[in-house]
């Protein structure tokens, strides 16, 4: 199809014009980076946590208890972190 006869049916000139404003805009982009982060930050402050309590409980012999402590204190960091990623992202939208 000729260029000109692209212009007069109301079809795109070129690929870029095709995407939403929004994505051009970055949004979709820092909304992906935050759920990412998201993800990142719980697995890291769980899996931290139930680490630390491992070796705890390995050095103490208490072996199933400093374990779920950890874990349960790897959650709340992880929650606590999420609340605040969350909230810093919604300021920087407002």
């Amino acid at each position: 199809m000729p260029r000109n006869q692209a212009a007069t049916i109301g079809l795109p000139r070129s690929r870029s014009t095709c995407y939403h404003a929004a994505a051009l805009s970055g949004q979709y982009g820092a909304y992906f980076a935050l759920f990412s982060e998201i993800g990142l930050v719980l697995l890291v402050t769980t899996l931290g946590g139930v680490l630390i309590g491992y070796w705890a409980d390995k050095q103490l012999g208490t072996l199933p208890l400093l374990v779920i402590v950890g874990l349960l204190v790897g959650l709340a960091a992880g929650a606590r972190a999420v609340y605040r990623l969350i909230t810093r992202f919604l300021a920087r939208f407002e």
